[in-house]
């Protein structure tokens, strides 16, 4: 295998590889927080799909073909996050509940849904589990608890992704997972390590796409820069 290349920035590490190759030797976590590709039909939406050219970038990347859900190993995470569309819910809900001790359906609501129903509803919910072994239970205040939270889509034109999460939902995600290690092995542009780094836990992350690795790159060091301002002497 190839040695992935690694960036070290402070509480984080990035990994530019194959997230299946490099996610099991790197060992335990408290959490896999994952935005993995989504298994779907991206065709439709008519009129709109022309102002929606992440659509189309969606598919160009991949990102309509799915995951191995063998990815998510409770032997190597005491909790997982994991994004998912609808149609996977069948698959994956039985496999988290032979792995975890419980879990919970948690859902994003999106004021501004992709147009594309394709003889179903519009995507305005994206749902999300949270499996979790014991001791790794889900924690926050009490506003904090709630199963659902409410964030416009980000324009892909802000870090030319087609599903970059916003930080409303990441940090509440955050805030709900037990433990202070994280790893995201599909970390695209970096938003779940953002969010990571500004609740104060160490996060790992890797990503095979080069140009969006390099994205995640810059917006963790802004975060670790916010959060630890002397981290660089502290490293050096």
């Amino acid at each position: 295998m190839t040695t992935p290349h690694t960036v070290r920035i402070g509480p984080a590490t990035l990994y530019l590889g194959d997230a299946y190759a490099i996610r099991p030797t790197l060992g335990f976590f408290d959490a896999d927080v994952m935005d993995p590709p989504y298994e779907f039909n991206n065709s439709g939406g008519g009129a709109w799909r022309k102002a929606r050219g992440a659509s189309d970038q969606i598919v160009s990347e991949g990102l309509t073909e799915g995951f191995d859900r063998f990815i998510i190993n409770p032997m190597l995470c005491g909790a997982v996050m994991v994004f998912c569309h609808n149609d996977q819910l069948p698959r994956l809900l039985p496999y988290l509940d032979g792995s975890f001790h419980r879990f919970a359906l948690c859902v994003w609501t999106k004021p501004n849904p992709a147009p594309h129903r394709n003889k179903n509803y519009l995507p305005d919910l994206e749902p999300y589990l949270h499996a979790w072994n014991r001791g790794f239970h889900p924690v926050g205040e009490h506003h904090d608890m709630h199963r659902h939270v409410s964030a416009k889509s980000s324009p892909s034109k802000f870090y030319d992704h087609p599903t970059v999460k916003p930080d409303d939902v990441m940090v509440k995600i955050m805030a709900n997972v037990n433990g202070r290690t994280i790893c995201d092995p599909f970390m695209g542009t970096g938003s779940t390590g953002v969010a990571a780094i500004r609740l104060g836990k160490r996060f790992t992350g890797i990503e095979h796409n080069p140009k969006h690795f390099a994205t995640a790159v810059k917006r963790i060091t802004v975060a670790v820069d916010r959060r630890y301002p002397n981290w660089r002497n502290l490293a050096a």
